[in-house]
């Protein structure tokens, strides 16, 4: 059986090889890449070819040219938006939040899985853009129980003081509780025009259910974000 080869362009090869390297801290935040003759001794490609993997990388926010001193590696800090998020947070940039639509809808099957009831079911859902300084870096689908939503201000069309946590404190039924399942996946062609997103980058998905002290299911968040923007990070007591 003849050995399977990976049908990518060279260049889109070479970028996969170094954004692995980045993202494993083998080539950590700050660092230099080598020069492009260097890279093209290493990975046996043409000059051009280099080029057009760094500026691949260069797209997606991994690294950042500096003129007259070479290309850089951008800094990330663990669990937070990778690279251009974080520096953008640290030059004094803020995110914002632009509500998309608010209303009854069909709950798909692993929101229903999560809140305990038939596929189908009406939920309320709440669908929220999130920027920073105006640019999109992720999108929210929040979805509730009618029961425990409909006529509170989770189911009204504007923002909530506080946010969801408030609400749902308001209620009486905070969250307690935490269940994420991550995954990654081509963007759906909403996805890839709402994020702005370079060709060919997954996103990563999150279902996140937000259980109350009852045990019942208050809150189920599908967040979708860039998959070359982000890292996730988790920490668990030992024992």
């Amino acid at each position: 059986m003849a050995a399977t080869r990976d049908p990518r362009p060279r260049s889109q090869q070479i970028a996969a090889e170094l954004r692995a390297d980045i993202m494993s801290g083998d080539l950590p935040p700050g660092s230099q890449l080598p020069s492009t003759a260097d890279l093209a001794a290493t990975y046996q490609a043409p000059g051009a070819t280099i080029q057009n993997a760094v500026a691949i990388l260069k797209q997606e926010g991994y690294v950042e040219g500096q003129p007259g001193r070479g290309v850089f590696v951008r800094p990330a800090e663990p669990g937070q938006p990778y690279a251009w998020i974080t520096v953008a947070a640290g030059r004094g940039q803020h995110g914002t939040s632009r509500l998309l639509d608010v209303g009854e809808v069909p709950a798909p099957a692993q929101v229903a899985a999560a809140i305990g009831i038939d596929p189908g079911t009406p939920v309320v859902r709440r669908r929220q853009l999130l920027l920073l300084d105006g640019q999109p870096v992720e999108l929210v689908h929040a979805y509730y129980p009618t029961d425990l939503a409909r006529d509170t201000p989770l189911a009204d069309r504007r923002r909530l003081r506080g946010g969801s946590p408030a609400v749902l404190a308001a209620l009486g039924v905070p969250p307690k509780s935490y269940e994420d399942t991550i995954s990654t996946r081509p963007p759906t062609p909403e996805e890839l025009i709402a994020l702005d997103l370079p060709q060919g980058v997954p996103v990563l998905r999150t279902l996140r259910a937000a259980v109350a002290a009852s045990g019942r299911t208050v809150e189920v968040l599908v967040l979708i974000k860039a998959g070359h923007r982000h890292q996730v990070m988790y920490r668990w007591p030992a024992g």
